[in-house]
């Protein structure tokens, strides 16, 4: 292993499997989940269900699921923990609910009753319409709602989204148990030790499967393997992300450029004013724009600007 890490991440692949994904260590997704709907009732048993959905027909395209389960009652669940930002994910959201409705389709004579679906998103980014929403706001719960009245249309249907990001308090703010699961899973890969907050046996279970050391050496192969994955999925996006910033920056500075150009031309009736145009001119050759360019842009002609760019020689 090349990680000094003590405990995995649950980011990784690997990480959010071991954890929530296998039948020895369901105990955790029931008591993650009945924190995360709370209004429904306690969840005592989870099946797992394959997480591979094909469309009705052959031409419909297929799902698959980081995570399918059902409880007791019947109720479906789809977990999934979405590393990176998707433009559709929403949308995404709603076609994947759309598999365990239509599977709940009987041959012969139906009522059409359905079983509840969940969707839960666990977001390592945060919705580009949520951006200037309260920092606490990080957990959603949609249904489809009669917005006249502000009531529940139909509560069978729920999409469930956290914004991990947005989860912000310290281990001593924490006060429910809710909270708790959101702080581990977000922190768990950082912590030296498990805090003192985090003591219930859920907690203690939590932390002994995600110690790293206690990996079998082919655990530890596919942990580094999904690790590697991961990292590099998080340098392409920060990547990505810097060269946004670097050409909105040089975009910006050209455009003030331009427009301290056209001000200073514009105003030019001082020597004070027309020093200011002067140099706004060299600042423009000095990013690279031509002649022919700063001339379009200024109303100068070629021989001004060219001019002034031979006085400075």
């Amino acid at each position: 292993m090349t990680t000094t890490d003590k405990y995995m991440s649950p980011y990784t692949d690997f990480g959010f499997k071991k954890l929530f994904g296998t039948e020895a260590n369901r105990d955790l997704l029931i008591d993650f989940l009945n924190q995360l709907i709370r209004e429904q009732g306690k969840i005592t048993d989870i099946t797992y269900l394959r997480n591979e959905h094909v469309g009705r027909g052959p031409e419909n395209r297929s799902a698959v699921f980081d995570l399918f389960c059902t409880n007791e009652r019947g109720e479906k669940f789809i977990v999934e923990m979405q590393r990176a930002k998707q433009k559709y994910f929403k949308d995404r959201s709603v076609y994947y609910s759309s598999f365990p409705i239509q599977e709940q389709a009987q041959l012969g004579k139906w009522d059409f009753q359905l079983k509840s679906v969940y969707f839960v998103g666990i977001l390592d980014f945060v919705f580009d319409e949520d951006r200037d929403d309260d920092e606490y706001c990080y957990y959603h719960e949609v249904k489809l709602m009669d917005v006249n009245r502000n009531k529940v249309f139909y509560d069978k249907l729920t999409y469930i989204y956290l914004e991990m990001p947005k989860f912000r308090k310290t281990e001593q703010e924490l006060k429910t148990r809710f909270e708790k699961w959101i702080y581990a899973i977000k922190h768990l890969s950082a912590l030296e030790d498990r805090p003192a907050q985090l003591r219930e046996r859920v907690f203690r279970r939590l932390f002994r499967i995600a110690e790293i050391a206690c990996f079998t050496p082919e655990e530890a192969l596919d942990y580094e393997e999904s690790l590697k994955h991961y990292r590099d999925l998080i340098n392409v996006i920060d990547t990505a992300v810097e060269e946004a910033r670097e050409e909105a920056r040089e975009k910006a500075l050209k455009e003030g450029l331009e427009e301290g150009l056209k001000e200073g031309l514009k105003e030019g009736k001082t020597a004070g004013e027309r020093e200011k145009a002067v140099q706004v001119v060299l600042n423009c050759v000095r990013r690279g724009m031509s002649k022919e360019d700063i001339a379009d842009i200024s109303g100068l002609s070629v021989d001004e600007v060219a001019a002034i760019m031979e006085k400075q020689d």
